[in-house]
Order: C-alpha cells, then sequence, then structure tokens
C-alpha cells in the first residue's frame, strides 16, 4: 500500500496492476514506431522500478514500531525517576496501577525516529493482572524486562527479584505462547548470550542485525556450551537489572556501619540472579546523573539493534555494569578474595539485615499560656506565700542594738553614746531565723560571754589607759586626752563591742 500510494503521488493510475498494464500494452503496441519512442518507455519503466526499489527499501530500514519495556519494582524504587530521567525530565509525577510513558528512539544513520513504550507496573503485587495490557502474545518477543533493585535498601534486593522475576514467569505461562514459537524465543536469548564479543577494534558500526542464516549456521558451529547455572530460567526475553539510589551507598557506609565486603557481598548475590535469567546489570544513579545513557543505549541496543561498545565496568562499586553474556561464575568468584568476615556461601538474609529503627524522642510541643491567664497565676502564689520586703523575708525577732544598717557619716562617739551596755545572756539563738540573723545572734552571744567574763578587771583590753588598780584619776586623764567622756570602763568595752557589731 506505501508504494501504491508513492506511485499516486507521480500522477500513475490508482492501481499498480492498472499501472503495469498500461506500460506494457504501450509498449506493445508502439513495437514498430520509432525506437525514440521505445526508448521513452524503457525509462517510464526503469523509473516506476527505481520508485518501488526505493520505497521498499526505506519500508525495511525504518525502525521498527511496537517494541516495549516492562518496567517492574518495589514502590519507592525509583522506576518513574528513571524513565522520567530518561525522557530529560526533573520532576515526574507518579501514577497508581499501570503508568504508560515512551522514550523517543531517534536514529541518525537512517535518518529515522520512533516511540518505544515503556509501562510501569505498580509495586503492589494486587496490580499484577494489569500485565495483560503491556504483555500480550503477538509482542512479547518485542518486550524487554527490566527490574528495578532499590540500593538505599539493600536487604530487600534479593527477594525483591525474585519476587517480580516470579511475576513476569506466570504471566508468560497464561499467555499460552505455542511451544516452537517459546522455544525459538529461548534458543535466541542461549546465541544471544554466548555470541556475546567484548567491544573493541573490530566491533560492527552499522547498527543491522546480524540476522543471516549463514551467519548464524558459522556462529552455532562455534558456540561453547553455557555454564550450570547460566540461563536455567530462561524467559525468552531480554532482561536488564537496574539497581536505583546508588548514591545510598555512601549513607550506608556512614550510618550502617556497611564495608567493602559487604557492597561486594550484595553484588555477587544480584550477579547470579542476572546469570540463572541472562541478564544484564547496571548500577545508577538519578540524583547524580550515573549510567543514565547507559540504560538508554542498551535498550535501543536490545530492541533496535543499535551499535554498543561500551565494556563491563566492575571496579567502581556504584557504577557497576555488566553486559549480558559478559559473566561467569570464575568472573563472580573473584569477588570471594576480598571477603575477610564474609563467607560466599553465608545466607543473603543473614548478612544484609535491615537495620534497627531509631526510637527517636519527640518533645511535647510546649504552647505557652495566654499572657493574663500567666500573671493570673503568679498573683495567686504571690498571695499564699509570707510578706517580704525587697525581696527577702521580714525578719519578726528583736534586732540586735549593734545590728543597726551603718550610714557612711556617722562616727564611733556618736554610736559610742547611743549603744547601751548588752546584758549577759539577752540574745539566744531563734532556730526559726534566716542563716543571716544566726549569724548575728551568734556573734552577739561570743562578745557578751567576752564581756561577762571580764567585767571589772582593770588589766582587760578595755583597759588601755590605766595604770593603777581602778583609780578614777588616772582612768579620767587617759580618757579625757582622747575622746573627752569619763565614762566607766565596763561602758567602753561595751560600747567598743557594738561599734564593731555595727560596722
Amino acid at each position: 500500500m506505501a508504494a501504491v500510494g508513492r506511485a499516486g503521488s507521480f500522477g500513475s493510475p490508482s492501481s499498480l496492476g492498472l499501472g503495469s498494464g498500461y506500460a506494457a500494452a504501450s509498449f506493445t503496441a508502439n513495437s514498430n514506431a520509432d525506437p525514440r519512442a521505445g526508448g521513452e518507455e524503457d525509462d517510464g519503466q526503469n523509473l516506476w522500478s527505481c520508485i518501488l526499489s526505493e520505497v521498499s527499501t526505506r519500508s525495511r530500514s525504518k525502525l521498527p514500531p511496537g517494541k516495549n519495556v516492562l518496567l517492574l519494582g518495589e514502590d519507592g524504587a525509583g522506576k518513574t525517576s528513571l524513565i522520567g530521567k530518561l525522557q530529560g525530565i526533573e520532576e515526574y509525577k507518579k501514577g497508581r496501577g499501570m503508568e504508560y510513558l515512551y522514550l523517543n528512539v531517534h536514529d541518525e544513520d537512517r535518518d529515522d525516529q520512533t516511540r518505544c513504550n515503556v509501562w510501569i507496573l505498580d509495586g503492589d503485587l494486587y496490580h499484577k493482572g494489569l500485565l495483560k495490557f503491556a504483555m500480550e502474545a503477538n509482542s512479547l518477543k518485542d518486550t524487554l524486562i527490566m527490574l528495578a533493585v532499590d540500593m538505599s535498601r539493600p536487604w530487600t534486593a534479593l527477594d525483591s527479584l525474585q519476587k517480580w522475576a516470579s511475576v513476569v514467569r506466570e504471566h508468560v505461562d497464561k499467555l499460552k505462547i505455542p511451544p516452537e514459537e517459546m522455544k525459538e524465543m529461548e534458543q535466541k536469548m542461549v546465541r544471544d548470550f554466548q555470541e556475546y564479543i567484548e567491544p573493541g577494534e573490530d566491533f560492527p558500526a552499522s547498527p543491522q542485525r546480524r540476522n543471516t542464516s549463514l551467519q548464524e549456521d558459522k556462529d552455532d558451529s562455534v558456540i561453547l556450551p553455557l555454564g550450570a547455572d547460566t540461563l536455567t530460567c530462561n524467559l525468552g526475553i531480554p532482561v536488564v537489572v537496574v539497581c536505583t539510589k546508588c548514591d545510598a551507598i555512601s549513607v550506608l557506609e556512614k550510618e550502617h556501619d556497611y564495608k567493602d565486603e559487604h557492597f561486594d557481598f550484595i553484588q555477587l548475590h544480584i550477579r547470579r540472579f542476572c546469570l540463572q535469567y541472562g541478564a544484564a546489570l547496571i548500577y545508577t544513579s538519578v540524583k547524580e546523573n550515573k549510567n543514565i545513557d547507559l540504560v538508554y543505549k542498551h535498550i535501543v541496543q536490545k530492541l533496535y539493534g543499535f551499535p554498543f561498545n561500551i565494556p563491563a565496568a566492575v571496579v567502581e562499586k556504584d557504577a557497576v555494569f555488566i553486559p549480558s553474556g559478559w559473566d561467569n561464575e570464575k568472573k563472580i568468584g573473584i569477588l570471594h578474595e576480598n571477603f575477610q568476615t564474609l563467607k560466599a556461601d553465608d545466607s543473603f538474609e543473614d548478612i544484609i539485615t535491615k537495620p534497627p529503627v531509631r526510637k527517636f524522642v519527640h518533645e511535647k510541643e510546649i504552647v505557652a499560656e495566654d499572657d493574663q491567664v500567666f500573671l493570673m497565676k503568679q498573683q495567686s502564689l504571690l498571695a499564699k506565700q509570707p510578706p517580704t520586703a525587697a525581696g527577702r523575708p521580714v525578719d519578726a525577732s528583736p534586732r540586735v542594738p549593734g545590728g543597726s544598717p551603718r550610714t557612711p557619716n556617722r562616727s564611733v562617739t556618736s554610736n559610742v553614746a547611743s549603744v547601751t551596755p548588752i546584758p549577759t545572756g539577752s540574745k539566744k539563738i531563734d532556730p526559726n531565723m534566716k542563716a543571716g540573723a544566726t549569724s548575728e545572734g551568734v556573734l552577739a552571744n561570743f562578745f557578751n560571754s567576752l564581756l561577762s567574763k571580764k567585767t571589772g578587771s582593770p588589766g582587760g583590753p578595755g583597759g588601755v589607759g590605766g595604770s593603777s588598780g581602778g583609780g578614777g584619776g588616772g582612768g579620767s586623764s587617759s580618757s579625757g586626752g582622747s575622746g573627752g567622756s569619763s565614762l566607766p570602763s565596763s561602758a567602753k568595752k561595751s560600747g567598743i563591742v557594738n561599734i564593731s557589731l555595727g560596722f
């Protein structure tokens, strides 16, 4: 029909059969005419042949439509973010159930482009019945399976891979594909795995596939047998395991004390799984834009036969790439050499365990009450307390006469004249008094005891001016020379004591 439409565009009859018959009839009727007329008819036929040949060639070289990518994985594994990054969309809203997206595939050599359908199944097994819209019997051979593994939760990696692979296997069995066709698809997977060639100088630059029977017969004659654990679960369609959020590896090292051997142990089990399904393995990070273009190139190589010359990479623990057909048990065994505390035969669930959940103590939010309510409460509390003066409790006990506050301009003489002797034993310590009042009472009792012991003795500390045994003349002259007072010695002593207490 494409050839007919193209021919009609040049003004020929609408039917290809009429056009051919018309050209033949013209050539027969004019066989005896001028040779130049016959040459024009030949040119017309050659033109038609060129047009039809060009259309046929272009139809064969166009990118085939109807290719599908089916992406499965747990909730939160970054499936939608990965495809959104491949589309060039930074933020993509996640759907529910079954999401449909597409990738624009452009072939610069053929100057052609097409769309690759992408189906993303929800992480809940409840929605697995929606696979019938993405995987049909007539389109299974044009489908690529992509399994997403969340590397921020590596303890779920192996269970997730086995769960979603079994979902795909169960759905493929329900399609009831003829055994001959299914066997052919499985054999093609085996051939592609065995015919893997390490990229080098001789890698073909043409995007055309090697699909001639002679080439297949030649390759069949030199195919090496598969390993014991290789392609034991052959789905008949290509599979790629994509480990997402590989930027979380550094977080696992800091917060959960993961070592290099733990990541090698995880990689070992994932590679063993890939070997069973003949799958490729790609570590990616949307956040760091790591190996995102590698995922796209691998998709178009598997579905459209584009050239792919990127070798395997196993050095960087967060950027691993292992193409389908490259790996084997011997290469996986190299990881065992780095194990110090682990063993290759250890159970994955026993070594890579979920870290304990840290219980965060959430402090209760303190809500400030209304100012007026707060002030009313404080007022009621103050009313219940005993009366205070200047922030200190009032001392209701009688104050010592010598304990009055000292004024800056008060002289010693005025203090002596206004103070009377303190009788012995007139001051007792009140147990209810505060610390300051108690100390004053102790001092007062101490000095009163000194005065009571030495009252009337002229040789005491107070009789400094007395030279004889209590004569009034000597005491009067000495005291009169200094202060002009004729107080008895006992009054002087008590006045000196009260002055010290007042100070």
